[in-house]
């Protein structure tokens, strides 16, 4: 066959593998569509094979990646660590990461993947996580929150409440004034940095979203564990409590302002002019 002879073949051929891709597109949406709405119906099962067969349908297509990613997730028990939800799991992580492949800075991939860490208890990943869905949308206060929201999580049940059991102590949330000079030592040791990560962090959150009443919340429980880094010092755990007091009414404070923005917008609230 000659050059001449082998072109109309060669646009032949482009030509209809055009109808198919066209074809499978249409398919793939088709797919994506019936998925969504039995995802809408937690009807997982279903809404995994709609996606599955988008995906394979149409594999360039972000969306039936990031829908198919989102139904594992929506599968993974929050502090269950079967075999079978760890699987889950990371069937789950594995198709964020795959659209992360294509988008680095998908916010709702890089969200996801920082949930389903926090959730199968890698906190520490969880925490990195947290740190590159910052890096993408600083502005956004949620990350920030989460972070802090960790750090007190593992200095107070992993640092601070065996360390004290030891001790023959249970936290009264008020600087433990009977721990010994050791307990002290140690609180001191384990805590401090993550005390101050945690601090800044919920500080963070709050600026931007001056009524986040949940990082209000574990504001005040942190100035709690700040009180038992400043052991020793009475001067300094007194101002810690009153922090802690006065983030307790600032997040009474935002709860109420946020219940009225709930009722307005529901037109339950009355405006004045």
């Amino acid at each position: 066959m000659t050059l001449h002879a082998r072109i109309p073949t060669l646009v032949a051929l482009l030509a209809l593998l055009g109808t198919a891709t066209g074809c499978n597109f249409l398919k793939s949406r088709d797919q994506l569509n019936k998925g969504i709405q039995a995802f809408k119906n937690a009807d997982y099962e279903h809404a995994t094979n709609y996606f599955q067969n988008a995906v394979q349908l149409d594999p360039k297509n972000p969306n039936a990646r990031l829908y198919l990613a989102t139904t594992y997730a929506s599968q993974v028990v929050p502090n269950l660590t079967t075999p079978e939800n760890l699987a889950i799991a990371q069937k789950a992580l594995d198709g964020f990461n795959q659209v992360l492949a294509e988008n680095p800075n998908d916010l709702t991939a890089l969200k996801q993947i920082a949930s389903i860490d926090r959730n199968i208890g890698k906190l520490d990943q969880a925490k990195a996580d947290e740190m590159k869905v910052i890096a993408a949308a600083p502005n956004e206060p949620e990350a920030y929150y989460t972070i802090g929201s960790i750090d007190f999580n593992l200095v107070h049940y992993k640092n601070t409440v065996p360390i004290l059991a030891a001790d023959g102590l249970t936290d009264d949330g008020s600087g433990n004034k009977k721990m010994t000079k050791g307990a002290c030592a140690k609180i001191k040791d384990a805590n401090t940095e993550k005390v101050n990560e945690a601090m800044q962090n919920l500080q963070k959150a709050i600026d931007l979203n001056p009524d986040y009443s949940d990082a209000m919340d574990f504001l005040q429980l942190t100035y709690r564990e700040k009180a038992n880094v400043d052991c020793g010092d009475p001067a300094a755990q007194k101002a810690d409590m009153a922090q802690t007091d006065a983030w307790i009414q600032k997040a009474m404070g935002a709860r109420k302002v946020n219940e009225l923005k709930k009722e307005e917008k529901a037109g339950g609230g009355v405006t004045m002019n």
